[in-house]
């Protein structure tokens, strides 16, 4: 076509997924634009300054990392040297209960169980015999597959079959979350805790099909991380290594039609009008009914293809309410003096069956009783917020649809906000004095900053009705590439899912890389190749 501008690709939303793909191309010579909506880059990875108290930074959306600086596209675009630098303290996790006991999370593997052993032996030697079964499958079969394209389900389990920790890893997984830390564990504040693990990768815990997933988190090396100076640092280190390697990011741009030609994707019109020319492709980090749907005319896309994408199923259990404050000194927990140091603070989880009545409530539209977690970032990284200030947030699963209705959310959310408050000062009674000043964002509100976390869904797409591995968005679509030819996928409803891993964005340059005929020596060998050498 003949545009305005053309380039070798264009990019559709600035999502650090997004931004990895066009680090990545623009590394291997290609001349690639990317189209943002809002005014800034980096999706979810956002440090805002309080309006109305200079100099106190909230991560508002985004802030535990995984293993962030583990991941292979971390390394690859030296985003160290752009600025991003991360924190894994020791105590990484903490469960407080109300008699001041915790179950805590280290770093280091035997103070991890030496807390299990102090709630139940038992439970510490089975979580010492898991983490040594499957430490094995972590790093030969979850890892690599995380960072490939996913292969066809039986092709995968034909594979699998053949070797011993492919054969456990099958086991493990036919099993739900709940049934397997039944079957293993016998102790409920242990059993709430790895469930409510399980929760955070928003997971139905009753579904069968992720029962690894709680073997996996026992075995996993990787721990939370924290991103020094915010988490939009990140952001900011993956726009440092787009520009350098010749990349353009183009801001308060709204695409209105992908453009098509003999099939082909070959631009974007803008909602002013504007018709940018693609001559390779054309990559949606959007989801798949903004993609598949809204830009695209009915007239290019057979019926059945907008019929899966019309059926592209949210997370019921994903949407996040937020409590974020200003303060005048740190949250002091009625626990030991270890727990000021945890990086994550759970609070009002006192059972397993308290992750049940959240998920009962969430399907009814209701409030739960409160259970929450959060952190108090500036006990490791003083620079967000004033000389001897602090800032601190708690974030709590709450229904989209409140009552019904997520316009409910706009009249609930400050009273919500402060029933959390008032939880949280049972727990560290300090913060009865120490708060300068609050705010709450709802889960309608994350839907109305983001659009593409639909009803609120921080993951963009559930895990269950088979919307996983190479069916993820949908079966014809789990392999980045859309039903038109040059039409790509790189957000997080791809494999292997959301959260700020970058491994859509890491796999599907992968795919776009081969399908252009351009070599990368950073590719990894197929999956398939490094299954069948287990």
């Amino acid at each position: 076509m003949t545009g305005d501008r053309e380039y070798d690709g264009i990019i559709l939303g600035a999502g650090h997924n997004s931004l990895v793909v066009q680090a990545y191309l623009c590394k291997a010579g290609l001349n690639v634009l990317c189209l943002e909506r809002r005014d800034v880059a980096g999706g979810g990875l956002t440090t805002t300054e309080d309006v109305r108290h200079p100099g106190f930074l909230h991560n508002t959306h985004s802030f535990f990392h995984r293993a962030l600086n583990q991941m292979p596209w971390y390394r690859d675009l030296e985003l160290e040297r752009h600025g991003a630098v991360y924190l894994e303290p020791e105590l990484n996790v903490a469960l407080l209960l109300k008699s001041g006991e915790a179950l805590e999370w280290w770093t280091d593997f035997e103070r991890t169980a030496a807390s299990f052993d102090r709630f139940s032996p038992r439970d510490g030697e089975t979580l010492r015999r898991w983490r040594d079964d499957f430490l094995p499958i972590v790093e030969k079969i979850l890892i690599p597959e995380a960072q490939s394209p996913p292969l066809p389900k039986e092709r995968r389990q034909a594979i699998l079959e053949v070797s011993a920790e492919g054969r456990l890893f099958l086991e493990t997984s036919r099993l739900s979350p709940l049934a397997f830390v039944q079957q293993e564990f016998e102790h409920p504040v242990i059993q709430a805790g790895l469930l409510f693990f399980n929760g955070l990768r928003e997971v139905d815990l009753r579904c069968p099909g992720f029962g690894h997933h709680i073997a996996a988190l026992l075995a996993s090396t990787g721990k939370a991380q924290m991103c020094i100076g915010g988490s939009a640092r990140l952001a900011r280190a993956l726009e440092g290594a787009v520009r350098e390697s010749g990349g353009e990011i183009q801001l308060q741009t709204t695409p209105r039609e992908i453009l098509v030609e003999n099939g082909r994707a070959v631009g974007i019109e803008t909602v002013e009008g504007e018709r940018i020319g693609a001559r390779s492709f054309v990559a949606s980090g959007l989801n798949p009914q903004q993609t598949f749907l809204d830009l695209i005319s009915e007239s290019h896309l057979p019926g059945e293809w907008r019929k899966k994408a019309a059926g592209f199923r949210f997370n019921l259990i994903a949407p996040l309410f937020a409590l974020n404050l200003n303060l005048k000194a740190a949250p002091q927990y009625r626990a030991t003096p270890d727990i000021q140091k945890a990086l994550m603070v759970i609070l009002g989880l006192e059972h397993f069956d308290f992750y049940l009545d959240i998920v009962d409530h969430h399907e009814k539209g209701r409030i739960p009783p409160t259970v929450m977690w959060g952190s108090c970032p500036t006990v490791f990284d003083p620079s967000q917020a004033p000389e001897g200030c602090h800032t601190a947030f708690m974030w709590e699963k709450l229904p989209y649809h409140l009552g019904g209705n997520a316009a409910n959310w706009d009249r609930e959310r400050e009273i919500h906000g402060q029933a959390m408050l008032d939880v949280w000062c049972e727990y560290a009674p300090n913060l009865n004095d120490a708060v300068i000043d609050w705010f709450a964002r709802s889960p309608l509100d994350v839907e109305r900053t983001f659009p593409n976390m639909q009803e609120g869904d921080l993951l963009i797409g559930a895990f269950t009705h088979g919307q996983i591995g190479y069916d993820r968005p949908f079966p014809g679509a789990g392999h980045y590439r859309g039903y038109l030819e040059g039409l790509y996928l790189c957000g997080s409803c791809c494999h292997p899912g959301g959260n700020i891993t970058g491994l859509p964005g890491y796999n599907a340059a992968q795919v776009m890389l081969s399908d252009l005929g351009v070599s990368a020596d950073w590719v990894p060998d197929p999956i398939a190749d490094v299954l069948e050498h287990l």
